[in-house]
């Protein structure tokens, strides 16, 4: 079964959205539809009897949509760098010339007309016999010109039954035109209706006018939700300095393969993911990372494609090109959770599926109630143009867009952000599991720790050797070992800039430790004695879950080395901030109780799980749901994969392996644990935009359809103006995503 995602022509509301699902899902072939009205993007799952593109186009042009292919050709697609215009973002910009060119012409006439009716209301209106004439003539220019996109909404509902919102306005202004166009030109119709000389010509102009304005607006503001793309996009380069037979070729990155060799310059940004071989560099990484600090770099590092050499110069091996470089799979998970759909969103989409029909249906009940009881009351003449006033009004004001839009522009700006801060969120179903998650779990080596040992204390023996001396010693000898926590210690030495010793017949006692003669004295780096460990010295630090080594001389122990993994530097400040947000934080692992709770400790996390093996911390994250808990866990092994993939929520360091970020709704670039309070303070945020919207969107509707009904105007006299309610359902929409936008400087964490 293939995926694909196509872009969207034709959509101009949520109705748009739910008839293009409805019917792509009626083709057969077609097992799933997915369309999101903010990104204007089809998710289609296909099988093999699925038709061609052009034959599910033949389904969806009679009602004005079209699926446009976002396949790009096959020189970008290996290289994924330079960037080309998609048949979509060509129909966008298409799309937005022509509303911008419909605007120019239908926004002043809009002016003009309002301009007329505030003269008439403070000095005197236009005598009739002028007015209705030229204001004819300006209606069925604007009406019959960019208001066409409208009545093309009426003419699919009447014959295909598919009503949108183009479908309200059109039969709102068509309404407005057709009644007063008949009493102007026919005065026995007026005459037989007992109508006066009003007529609806400029409520035709106005209500298009300013509808058309705040699509336009509308389509510019939503543009703005997708910027971190376009960013990301914008970090990509088009060429590459290839270094073949000692000489420098600028060539189009798409000729880079796995393998070439590359020369970078200060300044110029690194083309695709690779290994330094020779020279160094000062690397900026914020753009695809979020941290602001360059970071040094030399041969045997690794380089990142869209990062940008501050200093230096240097040669890299190209390991990854095209679709696979980190910031190519950094832009298409984050394009794919911009399009994804909350669950929270299923609400607002299956209300306004239905909204548009149950709209026409009130506003004809309502027409028909003015008719009738209205008629009653204050008599025909006066009932039928509030009658024609509440119609037109209902139609114009109940656009669903707003509850269309309430949760995906949140999630595009949410997702956006967060790829800004180096945190790369699935989809969003991840970003809401994420934001409603009262309980963290870190898995301890990797995640919580950094991974490798460390030395963490020297004791002295020997009153009379200082420290920064047992480290030489220790180092010089451990220098020639292949051991693990040989290279700890000599790292600790080199960290302090401690010059190391020449030493001879060196000689390694396999699981026992290492000697050699240093400064023509024999000096020894070996596993403590039964009595050794019993010491108080080292008998605390065993306690502590670290590992012992005896430093010994001439055969007489002078000193003893505690190595252990070490929390990572900001660890600690993280789980502050956890708890500080209210979550409890556990701590998983398969360590002794004694090293894990040390960790714990020096972290300050809550509750410590501890010898657990690698299949039982799914398990665990199970028992921790059954207790009631909604829980994120963060891990970065192979062994937290099922963990992750168990958990309401999982947070994968992206300095762990590839399975476990593939198990994870959230990856953190450069295994920041600092990130995570900073990822559910985003998703948090982005929750409570969404339900901000979706309310205002909801309570905009609730209170706007009984005003322009006219139900409070035997009460208080008051009646919604169709231009008016034009404006206001813009004004809706832009409101929405305005709410929307303002989690870009909102503060988070």
């Amino acid at each position: 079964m293939a995926r694909k995602v196509y872009g969207i022509s034709g959509m101009h509301c949520a109705s748009c959205a739910a008839i293009i699902e409805k019917r792509l899902t009626a083709i057969e072939g077609v097992r799933h539809a997915e369309v999101n009205f903010a990104t204007e993007k089809a998710t289609v799952e296909l099988d093999s009897r699925a038709p061609s593109l052009d034959s599910i186009n033949d389904r969806l042009r009679p009602l004005g949509y079209l699926l446009l292919d976002e396949t790009h050709d096959q020189g970008a697609a290996e290289s994924e760098t330079a960037h080309q215009a998609t048949p979509k973002e060509r129909e966008e910009a298409k799309e937005l010339r022509k509303n911008r060119n419909t605007v120019r012409l239908a926004l002043p006439s809009a002016i003009l007309m309002v301009a007329l009716m505030l003269y008439g209301m403070l000095f005197r209106p236009l005598p009739h016999t002028l007015y209705n004439p030229l204001a004819m003539i300006l209606a069925t220019i604007i009406l019959f010109g960019p208001g066409r996109t409208f009545l093309r909404g009426v003419a699919s509902f009447l014959r295909y039954g598919a009503a949108t919102m183009d479908t309200l306005v059109g039969l709102g202004t068509a309404t407005a035109y057709g009644y007063s166009a008949a009493i102007t030109l026919f005065p026995p119709v007026r005459d037989f209706l007992g109508a006066g000389t009003h007529t609806y010509f400029d409520t035709t102009i106005i209500v298009i006018g300013f509808v058309l304005s705040g699509k336009y607006l509308e389509s510019r503001s939503k543009t703005r939700t997708g910027e971190t793309i376009e960013k990301l996009i914008g970090l990509q380069t088009k060429s590459a300095l290839l270094v073949r037979d000692g000489k420098e070729t600028l060539v189009d990155v798409s000729e880079v393969r796995r393998g070439s060799l590359l020369r970078v310059k200060p300044g110029a940004v690194i083309p695709v993911d690779g290994i330094i071989a020779a020279g160094d560099g000062t690397i900026d990484e914020s753009a695809v990372s979020g941290e602001p600090v360059p970071v040094d770099k030399g041969p045997g590092d690794s380089v990142t494609g869209g990062t940008i050499n501050r200093r230096g110069s240097f040669t890299f091996t190209a390991m990854q090109v095209g679709s696979k470089t980190m910031l190519s799979r950094i832009i298409a998970m984050v394009e794919e959770a911009q399009g994804s759909r909350a669950p929270i969103q299923n609400l607002a989409d299956r209300v306004a599926a239905v909204f548009v029909p149950v709209v026409l249906v009130l506003a004809l009940l309502d027409l028909l109630l003015w008719l009738t009881l209205g008629t009653r009351f204050m008599g025909f003449t006066e009932a039928l143009p509030l009658a024609l006033n509440s119609f037109i009004a209902i139609l114009v004001i109940a656009c669903p867009c707003a509850l269309g839009l309430a949760t995906p522009t949140a999630i595009i700006v949410g997702v956006g952000r967060g790829a800004e801060n180096g945190i790369l969120i699935r989809n969003a179903e991840a970003l809401e599991k994420l934001a409603v998650a009262d309980t963290v779990v870190f898995d301890k080596t990797g995640t919580v720790t950094t991974g490798r040992p460390a030395v963490t204390d020297i004791v002295a023996l020997d009153t009379g050797t200082a420290a920064s001396r047992i480290l030489q010693l220790a180092a010089s000898v451990e220098r020639l070992s292949e051991h693990p926590l040989a290279g700890a210690i000599v790292e600790a030495a080199e960290r302090d800039g401690t010059e190391l010793l020449e030493c001879s017949q060196f000689r390694s006692e396999e699981g026992l430790g290492v000697s050699a003669l240093v400064e023509g004295r024999e000096v020894r780096v070996r596993k403590p004695t039964a009595g050794e460990s019993a010491r108080p010295e080292a008998a605390a630090l065993l306690e502590e879950g670290k590992t012992v080594a005896v430093l010994e001389r001439e055969g007489r122990a002078i000193a003893i080395l505690a190595l252990a993994d070490t929390i990572k530097e900001n660890a600690r400040s993280a789980v502050e901030a956890l708890k500080r947000q209210g979550i409890q934080t556990v701590m998983i692992t398969g360590d002794r109780a004694e090293t894990a709770e040390h960790i714990a400790r020096e972290a300050g996390i809550d509750t410590v799980i501890s010898g657990v093996l690698p299949a039982g911390k799914a398990e665990r994250i199970a028992n921790l749901q059954q207790e009631g808990r909604t829980v994120a866990m963060v891990g970065d092994g192979i062994n937290d994969a099922p963990a992750l993939a168990v958990a309401d929520a999982g947070i994968a360091m992206a300095t762990g392996t590839d399975i476990a970020i593939a198990a994870a709704g959230v990856t953190i670039l450069k295994g920041d644990v600092g990130k995570v309070p900073l990822a559910i303070g985003l998703s948090r945020a982005t929750l409570r935009v969404v339900k901000r919207n979706l309310f205002w969107a909801f309570f905009y509707n609730i209170l706007a359809i009984p005003l322009a009904g006219g139900a409070f105007y035997p009460i208080f006299g008051l009646l919604l103006h169709p231009a008016l309610a034009g404006t206001a359902m813009a004004g809706s929409s832009l409101s929405v995503v305005a709410s929307s936008l303002w989690l870009k400087r909102m503060k988070i964490g």
